[in-house]
């Protein structure tokens, strides 16, 4: 009789212990599951995109910072829009929306604001007829807007970016009209020159023709070409590598 009620609590405990570790492997399996079919269990915060040109504000900066413009920042073609005798008012910016990005002050290693000037080409300009158009010696005489045109839209231009004027800064193509650019306001910016500057001349100046010259030499394609610019002029040779 002791034997038998001895047997009978042992079975009985190691039930209870089959049945205890039983319910504990069924309930780590259930929150396995509920933790794989969340999205927010594995969700993380991203990251700026590998490539992505985020630059710190630098003191005495004027105007809001802006956020860099989405096509531009993944590569897309800029758009089109055909204006070889006016500037083309395309976007509606505001006083001090837009703020020029500050690489290198003394180099005059400037940017636009992505958002306000993301650049823009005259698609009249194209891979098969370049040797008729940008490569050809006087092209850009032909479509660059008249200044009675670009002055008063420089003024406007210099009030959004919140820039004073200056003699030796340029009202300048961001992709420039001898690499296919157009004349349009989503394509041109108060171009800040290099500490010191007597004048308009300024470094993008070279990276234009040197790009002009690569492209009329089949070393990159004119999409390319216009693309780096529009992305970020001062490395532009070097995403193209040139």
């Amino acid at each position: 009789m002791i034997f038998t009620r001895k047997t009978h609590v042992l079975l009985t405990t190691i039930l209870i212990g089959i049945l205890v570790a039983a319910g504990l492997w069924y309930l780590g399996r259930q929150a396995k599951a509920i933790a794989g079919a969340s999205p927010a269990a594995t969700a993380t915060t991203p990251d700026a995109e590998a490539g992505d040109d985020v630059e710190p504000v630098q003191p005495g900066d004027s105007g809001p910072a802006a956020v860099p413009d989405a096509a531009v920042a993944q590569g897309s073609a800029p758009k089109a829009i055909h204006s070889p005798d006016k500037v083309s008012r395309d976007l509606t910016l505001t006083p001090n929306q837009c703020k020029v990005r500050i690489l290198d002050a003394v180099k005059g290693e400037i940017l636009p604001d992505a958002s306000c000037t993301p650049g823009a080409v005259d698609p009249a300009v194209t891979e098969a007829n370049i040797s008729s158009t940008i490569c050809k010696s006087g092209y850009t005489t032909t479509v660059r807007a008249p200044v009675s045109d670009t002055d008063k839209v420089k003024k406007l231009s210099l009030q959004q970016y919140g820039l004073a004027p200056s003699s030796s800064t340029e009202y300048d193509h961001l992709i420039s009209l001898q690499l296919g650019g157009t004349n349009a306001v989503s394509n041109l910016w108060p171009e800040p020159n290099r500490e010191g500057a007597p004048g308009t001349t300024n470094p993008k100046d070279a990276i234009e023709t040197r790009l002009n010259k690569a492209v009329c030499s089949h070393r990159v394609t004119l999409a390319d070409a216009q693309k780096a610019i529009a992305r970020n002029w001062v490395t532009a040779e070097k995403d193209l590598g040139l």
